[in-house]
């Protein structure tokens, strides 16, 4: 299963964000930033990715739930499970 294409932008854009949120991070703590600061921009990362994540799971739902083809069988709901309940 791939992420539908629909969600392969959205998900591709918060990726890069976190991307770029990451560096942020290491600058600010190579440059000896407040902990506050730090933690705030942390924060910042975590949720792109949660994000990410959840549009991921999100597209792996519809292709579960939509007829899927002979080649690609549908995801299950415990193999969905999993991998919502991996992002916590």
């Amino acid at each position: 299963m791939q992420v539908d294409e629909e969600a392969t932008s959205a998900v591709l854009n918060r990726l890069r964000r976190a991307q770029g949120q990451l560096a942020g991070v290491i600058a600010m703590i190579e440059a000896g930033r407040d902990c506050k600061d730090v933690v705030t921009q942390l924060a910042a990362v975590s949720r792109a990715l949660d994000r990410a994540g959840f549009k991921i799971v999100a597209s792996g739902m519809r292709q579960c739930l939509a007829a899927a083809d002979d080649q690609t069988p549908p995801m299950s709901e415990q193999e969905l499970e999993k991998l919502f309940l991996a992002l916590a």
